[in-house]
């Protein structure tokens, strides 16, 4: 089951490298590496993998998209009509 959230993580967390400053890279790189000799990671490893995933994925800002779904306004309506 660990191993399982493990790599599930790791998927999420590949999206945002870019974003990470050099001390959260440093040590991501060497959970990847821990990972891909398929070792399961201790309890402080795993939570820096969901602190991580907490900072970059959790927490995003989502984007508002409202605009999209509104209906046109009355005057543009009545405009096309005349």
């Amino acid at each position: 089951m660990v191993l399982r959230e493990q790599k599930r993580y790791f998927e999420i967390l590949k999206k945002y490298e870019k974003k990470f400053n050099s001390n959260e890279l440093k040590d991501y790189k060497m959970l990847v590496k821990r990972d891909k000799d398929d070792e399961e990671l201790d309890k402080l490893s795993m939570q820096k993998l969901i602190d991580l995933h907490e900072k970059y994925h959790i927490n995003r800002e989502k984007k508002n998209l409202d605009f999209l779904f509104k209906k046109p306004s009355e005057e543009a309506e009545n405009n096309s009509n005349q």
